[in-house]
């Protein structure tokens, strides 16, 4: 024989309980069947909802009965045939004046009983199953409608009952015998010895059905829901969660008790003494295979089987003095909350003895406060323990799975995936059986950590990165385009999946948690966008809490270096091109490293300097593996380097000018590039890499324009002025020559002192052949003394720095994953 049960939104509406019916007769061609049913999709809600508004004087519950008579009595009228009609309504409705009655009277009483209230709820199912058992006859199935009250025989504790499992189990046996008709079971409901209604707990219909299939020695149990089994995460939270295939009872139990809603726990118990499977299915995708569950757990691939949560957690610490070396402590703890019926999720003790912490659902918080104040009420009165702390707002994440024992490195990559998210553990706990490792986090960082856990474990061959770019000009725009050209080939060989869930640009912004399609991303952006707001933006992704998050800055505005140290310190990477942050002033500097080590995050910079060379990364690996850096030479402006690899032979210095900006190697403005500012930044930088604490003003800089072209009031007045100048600009360029040496416009730093100079160099100097718009950085160190060493290459322009930005982004990947 088969158990099937089936939940209340297998039978929500008639059309369900139509698919019902045609499943348990294919069932019953292969084999006996006995089915146990809930109460329709929400019924039991609602009979709770009637039972506090009459105990609350609230004549609404009325209006609330109405509605639930006229759901049970449409269901007869469309699952009974007219002429069949009679008989199954009057049994109905004579249910429902008894619901009616005790509702009334618990509206005279102003208050009921738990046990009135598991009287109250017991209509759900005995209304639904009776139903059901007219329809099996309606379609020519000799069914009968069971009321497991006069079989399953419980304590008395209401609302949760236990199973007197001796005279259950006989009273199933002896009825069953020689009973050839489908038997439809109540779920949930059972009764005491004197034959009062109790209730076993929400959920109950599943162990209803365990029951029968172990008193019945069942070939398997069948759960049937709404889901395709048992999913690797809850797929609420986690889009990529999938059914697992197969599992224990000890992994169902684990994970139902960790927050799993597809199974009730205690539903176990009676199939694995018996030894009988239990299987999960979908009623509204019966072909799929759910999950089994039987005595052992399979062969995986994966460490774990499943990654369950709680939310609504509250966690009480107890903790003093007076709990070292106390016998009996833990004894008197739980027997005081059991004493008030508070149900303890979670346990971890330190070793030293000095504190216990568990936690409760928060609805039991205060009560579970109040009954442990009460127990060391004089131990807390001689201040030997603190007063009671209760932590709310959390919830429990565990990763559960048998084959977790045969694995190392499981809790490795448990926390370090935790803390690389910048999710905070605030309780740890783990069974001896080694089968579950349970966390206490934040209820707000639940989502992140199930979806960065779940890449983890189950999805390890795939990443997945959550983008948030500010800037969508010449370097972001280019970037999105080097994304989305690339993003198949990451796929396919990487297994990265980047999405990009927020743009902002200079007037609006738009965001969109499933990824912004980047073949239209200007047309969501002027179609789609809100007006921006850096704090609104900031605040929104913050909110998010996205796992793999990274901030990217393309433009070159303060307002957005603003807000760096908060996004750092919310555990979210910052990728930026923008040099503003790390020249600005020497404390602040050091406020966004400092934040990013704090927090366990990134904070990457190379297109500071170089735009997409190694610039930055050489230097931090020298200092790394202990090289000494003696003296850094560097040609770091495109424009200038164009401009003086240019400067020869006959041309006259204003025509290499207006040829740099006619190209586009210049600002616009070309004093903005003349000056030197920018250079200097770049040379700070690297500066306060290598660890001086130096500031913009510290850099001595050459100012190599007469104050006539710094005075000009346009750029037009400036290059009439420039050409006056071209004389001077020539008489050192001859000079040079004369000398065999070419003009660079160079940085150096060296003996703590960073300059930024127009020099002339030989054909020894490794810059002198430096030719087009090209970069060129010499260290020289205690290793590459006698010849530095150099990097070379295109340092500006938009391709190869948005291709730094990429880079520095797949970093980021790559240490996160």
């Amino acid at each position: 024989m088969k158990i099937l049960k089936f939940g209340g939104t297998s039978v929500g509406a008639p059309e369900r309980i139509e698919t019902v019916i045609a499943l348990v007769r294919e069932a019953r061609e292969k084999s006996p069947v006995a089915v146990v049913v809930s109460a329709f999709g929400g019924a039991t809600d609602r009979l709770i909802e009637m039972a506090k508004k009459a105990a609350d004087g609230d004549l609404a519950y009325k209006e609330l009965f109405i509605e639930f008579e006229k759901r049970h009595l449409a269901a007869v009228h469309a699952l009974v045939p007219i002429k069949s009609q009679a008989p199954a309504l009057a049994t109905v409705k004579m249910m429902l004046n008894e619901l009616e009655d005790i509702l009334h009277g618990t509206y005279l009483v102003g208050e009921y009983t738990e046990r009135t209230l598991d009287f109250i709820m017991s209509f759900g199912e005995r209304l639904s199953a009776f139903i059901i058992a007219e329809a099996f006859k309606a379609k020519g199935t000799d069914a009968e409608y069971c009321d497991a009250r006069d079989l399953v025989k419980t304590d008395n504790r209401y609302g949760a009952a236990g199973i007197l499992q001796e005279e259950t189990y006989r009273n199933i046996r002896t009825y069953f015998l020689n009973r050839g008709a489908l038997q439809v079971i109540t779920g949930f409901i059972g009764s005491t010895l004197k034959g009062e209604t109790t209730t076993l707990g929400r959920g109950g219909s599943d162990y209803t059905a365990a029951i029968f299939g172990a008193a019945l020695h069942a070939s398997e149990i069948q759960i049937w829901t709404d889901v395709d089994g048992f999913m690797t995460a809850d797929p609420r939270k986690v889009k990529d969660a999938f059914p697992i295939p197969q599992m224990s009872y000890r992994e169902a139990l684990e994970m139902s008790n960790s927050g799993a809603k597809v199974l009730y726990p205690p539903t176990v118990q009676p199939a694995m003494l018996q030894n009988i499977p239990i299987r999960i299915l979908n009623t509204f995708n019966p072909s799929f295979q759910g999950t089994l569950i039987t005595a052992s757990a399979p062969e995986r691939k994966v460490s774990v089987c499943g990654i369950s949560s709680l939310d609504d957690v509250a966690v009480l610490r107890i903790e003093g003095s007076g709990l070292v070396r106390a016998i009996g402590t833990a004894k008197r703890v739980f027997s005081a909350l059991a004493n008030e019926n508070v149900n303890v999720i979670f346990i971890s003790q330190a070793s030293s003895e000095h504190s216990i912490c568990f936690a409760v659902a928060l609805k039991d918080a205060e009560r579970a406060k109040a009954a442990v104040e009460k127990e060391f009420h004089l131990e807390i009165a001689a201040g030997k323990i603190y007063p009671i702390d209760v932590e709310t707002n959390l919830s429990i994440v565990a990763v559960v799975g048998e084959n977790m024992k045969h694995r190392t490195g499981v809790a490795g990559w448990f926390f370090q995936t935790l803390g690389k998210n910048g999710i905070n553990v605030v309780a740890i706990a783990q069974g001896s059986s080694e089968m579950n490792i349970s966390v206490v986090i934040n209820r707000a960082d639940e989502e992140k950590a199930l979806n960065a856990l779940h890449e983890v474990f189950f999805l390890s061959k795939r990443k997945t990165l959550h983008l948030f770019l500010v800037g969508t000009g010449l370097i972001g725009g280019t970037f999105l385009r080097q994304l989305d050209e690339h993003s198949k080939a990451l796929r396919e060989q990487q297994s990265l999946e980047i999405k990009v869930v927020a743009l902002a640009r200079s007037k609006k912004m738009v965001f969109n948690p499933n990824g912004i399609d980047l073949k239209c991303w200007k047309t969501t952006l002027e179609e789609r966008g809100e007006p921006k707001d850096m704090k609104e933006f900031v605040r929104r992704m913050k909110s998010l809490n996205l796992s793999g998050s990274v901030f990217i800055d393309c433009t070159a505005a303060d307002e957005v270096v603003e807000h760096y140290e908060e996004i750092l310190s919310s555990s979210i990477s910052v990728v930026t091109p923008n040099k503003r942050a790390n020249s600005g002033k020497y404390e602040d500097y050091k406020k966004l490293k400092l934040a990013a080590i704090q927090h366990d995050v990134k904070y990457l910079y190379e297109t500071n300097v170089g735009a997409g060379l190694p610039v930055i990364n050489t230097l931090n690996d020298l200092l790394s593996s202990g090289d000494k850096i003696l003296k850094i030479e560097a040609v770091l402006s495109g424009s200038l380097s164009y401009i003086f690899n240019n400067f020869k032979g006959e041309r006259n210095f204003s025509d290499v000018v207006r040829e740099a900006m006619r190209l586009g190697y210049t600002e616009p403005d070309p004093r903005e590039d003349l000056s030197g500012l920018d250079v200097a930044r770049k040379i700070l930088i690297l500066a306060r890499e290598t660890g001086l604490p130096l500031e913009l003003s510290d850099v001595k800089v050459e100012n190599i324009l007469p104050d006539p072209c710094l005075a000009a009031k346009t750029v037009e007045e400036f290059f009439v002025e420039l050409e006056k100048a071209n004389p001077m600009f020539e008489e050192r360029k001859r000079q040079a020559e004369e000398q065999k040496r070419v003009l660079r416009f160079i940085a150096s730093l060296e003996n703590g002192e960073a300059q930024a100079r127009l020099a002339a160099i030989d054909a020894e100097h490794p810059f002198y052949a430096l030719s087009g718009s090209d970069n060129i950085i010499a260290y020289t160190t205690e290793r590459y003394r006698e010849r530095p060493l150099v990097v070379k290459g295109a340092g500006a322009g938009a391709e190869v720095t948005a291709a730094g930005v990429f880079a520095n982004v797949i970093w980021i990947s790559n240490y996160l994953f």
